[in-house]
């Protein structure tokens, strides 16, 4: 069995969590083996680094390993690539030509993005998977190769499968052997591992002073979606340490890099339909306060009411609401209704609620109103307004004139 310490050492892969201990144990498993092993997992998640530990820890290790993007070549010629051409095959085919598979033998080739592959051409690919027979384009003589076969996508074949766009033999043939690689999002606790040897790596290379990442800093990064993984992360430290050369990196430094990439990105927000933008703020903002002010009363109630603690989570109140864009309104289901109570509301009314909902997330974020309004799903411009509104523009100045 590899030792799954020296193999994270040597191969690069970094993170001590569980979801990326799995996929080392796999890769442990796997490698020895002269198998074909399919490598799934979203865009950026580090499929051609596992596919690289993979071949690393191999019996082939000594051989090439010949990495294909399927995704990026021509549908036209993506066969003569592979397989090779003979002379004359084709206009420009001026003399015979050795195809990927041919320039493996006894090596590995990694497929990524198999998912991209012409249906066509899947046939050819698993004549090799079965018999290791290939035949070079515009040529009838049969060849043969020695070579382990590592795919990769970020798709879903058995989709693509359903849909008549991915051959079903071959997805059989290449999904004996799955590893699974998490996403970023289900990874957070490798966050700080990843950023610091990112940017080490980095300033060590550019000969950038780097004095860190306060601790702030990290805890926001791991409230950000990373819908690019890893790779997304790697380019948002590079970023961050060019635009705040020798600094030491704060969570607003964070928070305005994040922003920026949010605004690049546009993405589309869930909207509530048929209210105005204001309407649907309120409402938002109101059942939030609601679940707040009633948690606090629960605890209450089990600290000075002689009530006992819960034994579990299971038996803390969970509050469900729903939003029906065909009505317009956030409503609350049977089951929230059973644990607000007008004890644990009080007499106030909506404008007190935002009022307070304002000044708390204000507060929590230490009075950033660019993270209060992503906070409380506004605009900044509506939350300029309110506090203007509200009176909470005083307030504001002498707290950070005291903290000052």
């Amino acid at each position: 069995m590899i030792d799954i310490e020296r193999l994270q050492k040597t191969s690069g892969i970094i993170g001590r969590s569980d979801a990326l201990q799995q996929v080392l144990e796999m890769i442990a498993q796997v490698s020895p083996v002269d198998i074909s092993v399919l490598i799934t997992g979203e865009s950026g998640t580090g499929k051609e680094v596992v596919a690289k530990a993979i071949h690393k820890f191999s019996k082939r290790s000594q051989q090439e390993l010949i990495t294909v993007n399927c995704g990026a070549i021509p549908e036209g010629i993506i066969e003569s690539e592979l397989f090779g051409h003979k002379k004359g095959a084709y206009t420009g085919a001026g003399g015979d030509r050795k195809g990927y598979f041919e320039a493996a033998n006894k090596g590995t080739i990694f497929l990524d993005e198999i998912g991209e592959m012409p249906y066509e051409t899947q046939v050819k690919l698993l004549r090799v998977l079965e018999n290791g027979e290939f035949m070079r384009v515009g040529d009838s003589k049969t060849l043969k190769t020695d070579v382990r076969v590592i795919a990769a996508t970020n798709k879903d074949l058995a989709k693509l499968v359903e849909n008549g766009k991915f051959r079903q033999d071959l997805f059989f043939r290449l999904k004996t052997v799955t590893v699974e690689v998490p996403t970023l999002r289900n990874r957070l606790e490798d966050l700080n591992l990843l950023v610091e040897r990112f940017a080490l790596e980095f300033t060590r290379s550019n000969d950038i002073p780097y004095r860190g990442f306060v601790p702030e800093a990290i805890r926001m990064m791991k409230h950000h979606d990373w819908p690019g993984n890893v790779r997304e992360l790697k380019n948002f430290v590079e970023s961050i340490l060019v635009l705040e050369k020798g600094e030491r990196i704060t969570s607003e430094m964070v928070e305005a890099q994040l922003g920026r990439i949010r605004t690049s990105s546009t993405p589309n927000l869930p909207m509530v339909m048929n209210q105005s933008p204001e309407q649907a703020e309120r409402e938002l903002i109101l059942r939030q306060l609601l679940l707040l002010r009633q948690d606090v009363e629960w605890v209450k109630s089990m600290l000075t009411g002689g009530n006992r603690m819960p034994a579990s989570e299971s038996e803390i109140p969970a509050y469900t609401s729903e939003i029906h864009p065909e009505g317009g309104k956030v409503e609350m289901d049977q089951n929230f209704d059973e644990y607000i109570r007008g004890a644990s509301i009080g007499d106030m009314n909506l404008k007190d609620l935002e009022k307070e909902a304002l000044e708390r997330t204000l507060k929590y974020f230490n009075n950033s109103r660019r993270a209060t309004a992503r906070s409380l799903g506004m605009s900044e411009r509506t939350l300029y307004r309110k506090i203007e509104e509200y009176g909470l523009e005083p307030k504001i100045k002498r707290r950070k004139k005291k903290d000052e």
